[in-house]
């Protein structure tokens, strides 16, 4: 049964309380009681009452009155009145986020958390916890389950699995520290003063990503693993090549219906399966080499605004407004301004008018020891068209007869036309993309091509639908 029917209608009113933050922490509490208790059976209500009068005094929590809570059955008022560590524990069971049993042995009622709510509990826990990098996602932990899964002799796929959703928290985990730093960036930019600096400075260096930053850059250095990871691919790889001619000899020569001949099958999907995680491993790899060079980048760039920043101040003076002008102007409101200013005089002795330049400042000559200015030499490269859809099209080596007998499983009637049954693999998607290639790239005239609206599969592949002309397209070299 899917989880989400089972729970309650009422389970949502803690989200609209008044006193949810309350809620939250004596869920938390009594969560992580009922995991430590010693008895085997759990915490007793008289238990989940004392935890959340503990937290109470602790935290002194403050009960507010709420409509959502005003608004339950006379009936529930006999556990207390609202605010009491009863009467928040029955509204906490009523609503459904804790389950009371009774247990004849102990003649006492037993508390539990059914499983839809120990997924908001847990949530609730790490949010008000500090981040510390919960599932450690890092470079080495790729790198640790690719090298678990070369040495082990079964080759279990979950190994792979387990890369591959690492992999992807890593690079979410990137892209959410670059969006930190651009929010840097501008509170950087807001700042007026060498204060407001240092406070975002001190601010970036101890927030969560910055710890992260330094573990990727130190002990789970990227640069540290790169070639490492990227090797240990070209080895799967290279092993599941091996393999599969054998597993094709094996289904060749056993009969359809024998064990034997299922045992190969099997296998052949099973590495087929390994192939494909490997790919999209490495794929995400790439990408995470990308913007963990773009972070390293950033963080340059933001050290040397925050430099340019504090020059620009001393040099310019503070934005805000100069007091001297605010000293006049409360001279100006007084009643007698000029006695004032003749008691200033007595206090305050000039020697002469303050000034940023005298009149002697623009016509001093300059320091001729000082090093001229050198343009640097601009260096002439030839421009090169980047937008040719050819670059980001795959060229694998396959050969001609392998390529004739994909196109013969999809051509029908002298048309070549792609279905959502066309595209099993990576391999037939990059025959699919080669074939299109050869064909738009070699004939001056593509009327015999058409791209029609876009496929996806049960597999999860997404691709548009092609149809071309075969005897028009195709000539010997490249098919026939």
């Amino acid at each position: 049964m899917i989880l989400k029917k089972t729970i309650p209608k009422e389970f949502y009113k803690l989200f609209r309380t008044r006193n949810m933050d309350a809620y939250m922490m004596f869920l938390v509490s009594i969560y992580d009681e009922n995991n430590e208790v010693y008895t085997a059976l759990g915490l007793t209500t008289e238990d989940g009452q004392a935890i959340i009068g503990e937290v109470i005094s602790r935290m002194q929590i403050e009960w507010m009155e709420d409509s959502e809570e005003t608004a339950e059955p006379a009936e529930n008022t006999a556990f207390g009145a609202p605010g009491t560590p009863s009467a928040i524990l029955n509204t906490l069971i009523r609503w459904g986020w804790i389950k009371s049993d009774y247990d004849e042995q102990l003649n006492t009622y037993i508390l539990s958390f059914p499983e839809y709510s120990q997924l908001y509990v847990e949530l609730f826990k790490k949010l008000q916890s500090d981040d510390d990098s919960r599932e450690r996602e890092s470079i080495l932990s790729i790198y640790s389950a690719l090298f678990t899964y070369q040495a082990d002799q079964e080759k279990n796929n979950d190994i792979l699995k387990s890369a591959l959703v690492t992999s992807k928290n890593l690079e979410t985990l990137l892209s959410n520290m670059q969006n930190g730093m651009r929010a840097y960036f501008d509170v950087l930019s807001r700042s007026k003063n060498f204060i407001e600096i240092q406070k975002v400075l001190v601010d970036e260096i101890n927030n969560s990503d910055s710890e992260k930053y330094a573990i990727l850059t130190t002990t789970d250095s990227f640069y540290r693993y790169k070639e490492s990871v990227k090797e240990l691919i070209s080895q799967i790889l290279n092993q599941h090549d091996q393999k599969k001619p054998e597993f094709l000899r094996v289904l060749h020569q056993c009969e359809n219906n024998s064990p034997e001949y299922a045992r190969a099958k099997k296998a052949l999907q099973y590495s087929d399966e390994a192939v494909e995680l490997i790919y999209k491993i490495e794929r995400q790899f790439d990408l995470i080499e990308r913007k963990y060079n773009k972070l390293v980048e950033q963080k340059a760039v933001f050290a040397k605004r925050a430099l340019a920043r504090i020059h620009y101040i001393f040099q310019e003076g503070a934005t805000e407004e100069d007091s001297v002008f605010r000293l006049i102007r409360l001279i100006e409101k007084h009643s007698n301004p000029g006695m004032v200013l003749d008691a200033l005089r007595e206090k305050i002795r000039f020697t002469a008018p303050f000034k940023r330049f005298d009149d002697n400042s623009i016509y001093k000559r300059h320091n001729s020891s000082d090093t001229l200015f050198q343009p640097l030499a601009v260096e002439r490269t030839t421009e090169r068209n980047t937008t040719e859809i050819t670059d980001f099209v795959p060229k694998p080596r396959y050969t001609k007869k392998e390529l004739r007998a994909f196109c013969d499983r999809n051509v029908k009637d002298g048309v070549f036309q792609t279905t959502p049954d066309t595209v099993q693999s990576v391999e037939d998607l990059e025959k699919m993309l080669f074939l299109w290639q050869e064909v738009t790239g070699k004939q001056p005239k593509q009327d015999f091509v058409q791209l029609g609206r876009e496929l996806q599969n049960k597999n999860g592949f997404t691709f548009s639908e092609l149809c071309i002309a075969i005897e028009e397209a195709f000539d010997d070299e490249i098919y026939g």
